[in-house]
Parts: structure tokens; sequence; C-alpha cells
């Protein structure tokens, strides 16, 4: 690669991934449904190549009469026009393009000067340098790649970049989960421990209605939680429900247990 910029490398390993996830599918695995509701495998290749193709500044598909039920947004019924525009197509022809797509995305952004990543601009998460959005990319790839795994069960691309990325992503929205969606009173202290190879524990107090870092955790928090990682990126990829999660005894809560219930219930942020 013509420059040093960690997050093309970074890129480069979830899309071989997801390219690996996809080899020698048969016909049916490509129409098996996945966790993003009304998306199957092929569906689930099929939005990958519309947001690079996208940043490419290929055209988009003219938009469709009719959003299915489960578009819920105008970002949703963009995407839409770019996965109903290949439904009917073989799976190894989607992968083929998303094969293709991805070197041409790879070229692009090797050929960026380091100071272009530091262009701040439109991304999902708001005006931000176009390094940081290009992590969005890594964390975004990875997640519709470990839905294509776990609706072929085919288990892999764990523990590497794409995973860390989504893993620091999910870290980041503890505070707002804790602080703005469940709101609990001044002082209360919530400690999140996380468990496997790229786990870490992150402690929060509510002050003055926001939930602020903590360097070190309390002794004895309002509200303690702790899991593995999958758990923990499933939940806040909305991939696994808190009543899931609970039900199935993969979150251990100590502390104020209704609280702890709560949190867990509120940590999906992507939709």
């Amino acid at each position: 690669m013509a420059n040093d910029e960690v997050v093309v490398g970074q890129l480069a390993e979830v899309w071989a991934s997801v390219a690996t996830a996809c080899e020698g599918l048969l016909p049916e695995q490509w129409e098996l449904p996945t966790d993003c509701p009304g998306w199957s495998v092929r569906d689930q290749v099929s939005h990958l190549i519309s947001i690079e193709r996208s940043m490419l500044g290929d055209p988009a598909p003219p938009p469709l009469a009719v959003s299915p039920p489960h578009v819920k947004n105008p970002m949703g019924e963009i995407n839409e026009t770019w996965i109903e525009q290949r439904r009917g197509r073989p799976g190894p022809a989607v992968l083929a393009e998303f094969e293709e797509t991805a070197a041409r995305r790879l070229q692009v952004l090797s050929n960026l000067a380091p100071e272009e990543f530091e262009v701040v601009g439109w991304s999902p998460i708001g005006d931000v340098p176009y390094r940081t959005f290009m992590t969005v990319r890594v964390f975004d790839s990875w997640a519709h790649e470990q839905d294509i795994r776990f609706a072929v069960d085919r288990p892999g691309g764990r523990g590497g970049a794409g995973e860390a990325v989504t893993l620091d992503r999910c870290f980041l929205t503890v505070g707002y989960t804790v602080g703005k969606k469940v709101a609990p009173p001044d002082g209360t202290t919530v400690v999140f421990t996380v468990t496997g190879p790229l786990g870490r524990q992150e402690a929060v107090r509510v002050q003055g209605g926001r939930a602020v870092a903590l360097d070190e955790a309390p002794a004895a928090p309002t509200a303690a939680l702790t899991m593995d990682q999958t758990t923990f990126w499933r939940l806040g990829l909305g991939r696994y429900t808190g009543s899931e999660a609970l039900a199935a005894r993969d979150v251990d809560l100590d502390g104020d247990l209704d609280l702890g219930r709560r949190v867990v219930e509120a940590m999906p942020f992507m939709v």
C-alpha cells in the first residue's frame, strides 16, 4: 500500500474475511435470514457493496416505489435500493462484485495522502476526520461479517482488527447508555466488566445528568455487569436483546439488580 494508514490495513483484513466467510456457500445458504431484519446472507454482502460503491461515486439505483416493512428511515431506503437490485442474482456473482468493489476502494484509499485522512466531513456519527469515518467502516463491515457467519454457522474473523474496533465503539457508548438512556440519579455508579482476550473494565458515575468515565472502578458500585466480549458487542449491535441475554444467564449482575437489568436492556445502539 502507498501509505501507512492503519485503517486501510484494517479494512483489507475485514473485507478479506467477509469474502472467506462466503466462499463456497450453497445456493440455499445465500438465502438464509440474518440478525438484520429482512436481510439474507446475500443482502448483507449487497449492503457492503452499496456503501463502498457509493463512496467510489458510483450512481445509486432509482428509489423503490414501496419500501419493505423492515426499512425504518431514509438511510434504510437508500440501502434497500442497492439490495433489491441484487436479490435475483446468484450469490457467487454478488460475492465477485463485492471483491471487485473492495479492491477498488482499497486502491483509492492506498493512494490517499496522509493529510487527506485528516479532512473533516460527513459520517454516520457526525462530522469527523476521514480516518475516523473509515474506522466506522471497519466496525460496520465486521458487524455484517459476523451476521453472515452466524447465519451460515461459519465462526471466524474473531480477535483481529474488526473485533477490536467494534469493542472500542461499544465501550464508547456505555456512558450514553447509563446517563441518557437509563438516566439514574446523580451519584449512581455502574461498572462493566467484559471478559475475553479483548475485554476490559469500564466504570461510569452519573454527575449532572451525565455519565462520566472513572479512572478506577469503585469497590462497591451501584450496579455491576459482567459478560464476555461476544455478549457485549452483540448487545451493543442489537443482535441480542437484553431480555434474551439475561434469560440465558450471559450477563451476571451485582448490586442494584433492577438498575442492572435496565442498563442491559438499554445497551443496543446500532439499528
